[in-house]
């Protein structure tokens, strides 16, 4: 059915409307191995090795990077020899699309590269993905995900804190929604840090097996606080549906925690659907029979599909020396729309 969305804004001038078209409710249990569990997930199916032959590539061209230097975001795959990396990069994409939604690559010849060298290799292989977009509002494309020491809140990233980070997928807030978000992973932290992941699929047909009824109101429109991540004077807060789902694929914003701020910027109540909707969804994701559990290490690129493949990371302690800071890049993708963050 289609959905009939209630209205939850008082001043439309003063929030930010996203511009998607209403769809209808998904209304039937999805099986196949977009709706995993951690019981019915081995690890083959989610991490991939690189063959040889990309390694070999891989090698030859830092070495050619090295030997002509350029400033990273001029970098593009057509400057090197990339067939064998090409046909890994399109099975990866299929795992992303149409399986998992989740992969987790391992293999890159980490002791044979700087840092800097591991970034131009994550920055290449993901054009081989989708098209790079910006991941902050000022057009930053690659985004180091480190402790800036930096206290949570308003207009400050969790990922640029050590907090826990509950299940959430990137940029909920904003106008667009990247397709894929790709990790590298340069150092670890010394404790901590761990991610999960989780098949809004398998969320989705919880909420519809037993909660039809606040599956519903997630189908509605919320408001969700930005994070100062727009023009200066723009309005402070989104408005847009949670759950979507439009031709045959979910999407989902997952954000509950920029949602209640969303209303208190509003200084509107939270209506009591939603909280109860909001409530039995945390509760769902609090299960550890719905998510899976890994620790990246140095050298490992980690892609998701960000439309329906959920993630989580817990709080974590770093080392005393800056050379010991947990340190990931982070990349978005979209196939459609302009390289802009808000696309």
């Amino acid at each position: 059915m289609v959905m009939q969305q209630r209205s939850v804004v008082r001043d439309e001038s003063t929030v930010c409307v996203a511009k998607t078209p209403n769809g209808a409710m998904l209304d039937h249990v999805v099986a196949g191995p977009r709706a995993w569990a951690p019981a019915t997930l081995s690890p083959q199916q989610w991490t991939l090795d690189l063959p040889e032959p990309a390694r070999a590539e891989i090698t030859l061209m830092v070495e050619q990077i090295r030997s002509a230097p350029l400033p990273l975001l001029l970098r593009h795959p057509d400057q090197f020899q990339l067939t064998a990396c090409r046909e890994f990069v399109t099975s990866l994409k299929r795992l992303l699309s149409e399986e998992t939604g989740l992969t987790v690559v391992n293999g890159l010849p980490v002791e044979q590269f700087s840092d800097e060298e591991l970034v131009n290799v994550f920055w290449i292989l993901g054009q081989l993905l989708s098209k790079p977009v910006a991941t902050k509002w000022d057009g930053t494309m690659l985004y180091r995900v480190t402790d800036t020491g930096q206290s949570y809140g308003q207009g400050v990233r969790g990922s640029a804190t050590r907090v826990e980070l509950s299940f959430h997928t990137d940029n909920a807030f904003g106008i667009s929604l990247p397709d894929y978000v790709g990790l590298l992973c340069i150092r670890p932290a010394l404790s901590g840090g761990v991610s999960r992941f989780c098949s809004l699929y398998t969320v989705h047909n919880e909420l519809l097996r037993n909660h039809p009824q606040l599956l519903g109101r997630l189908y509605e429109p919320v408001y969700f606080d930005r994070q100062t991540e727009h023009a200066d004077g723009a309005p402070k807060v989104l408005r847009a549906s949670m759950f979507r789902y439009h031709e045959g694929q979910l999407s989902v914003r997952l954000q509950p925690g920029l949602i209640r701020r969303g209303y208190e910027i509003m200084g509107a109540e939270v209506d009591q659907a939603l909280v109860e909707a909001l409530e039995c969804l945390e509760s769902i994701l609090d299960r550890p029979n719905v998510w899976i559990e890994f620790s990246m290490q140095r050298g490992q690129l980690q892609y998701l599909n960000n439309h329906w493949c959920a993630h989580f990371r817990s709080a974590f302690t770093d080392g005393n020396e800056p050379s010991s800071k947990r340190h990931l890049v982070r990349a978005w993708y979209r196939d459609r729309g302009k390289p802009t963050y808000e696309g």
